[in-house]
């Protein structure tokens, strides 16, 4: 099973979500083909709705600790309430950071 699918499956078991996405945001980083290690998550569940932001981060980042110890390597959450997700009326999750291609200019030689 891929860790794309593992993921999803961790999060739709845990949060029961009306919106979830795992897109496998590797591609845009300095990684060899067909790797997952960045990840873009998007959850929508009530379960949020009691907890602020870091406390829902906290959540996902405790489910999804034993990736981390095989080669994930980075997480761009986006965590919401129903009411929040539509707030945003279509807008979406934002979009992850640019990479910088995970390189050290001065180590490679770059000004």
């Amino acid at each position: 099973m891929s860790r794309k699918q593992r993921i999803h499956d961790l999060l739709f078991t845990q949060f029961k979500p009306e919106v979830l996405l795992v897109e496998n945001e590797s591609n845009r980083h300095h990684v060899p083909e067909g790797s997952e290690t960045h990840f873009k998550i998007v959850v929508v569940s009530e379960n949020f709705k009691h907890l602020n932001r870091i406390a829902r981060h906290r959540q996902v980042n405790t489910l999804i600790a034993p990736e981390f110890t095989v080669g994930l390597h980075a997480l761009s959450l986006h965590l919401y309430t129903p009411a929040e997700w539509q707030h945003q009326a279509g807008l979406g999750a934002p979009s992850s950071p640019a990479c910088r291609n995970g390189k050290n200019t001065k180590l490679d030689g770059q000004s």
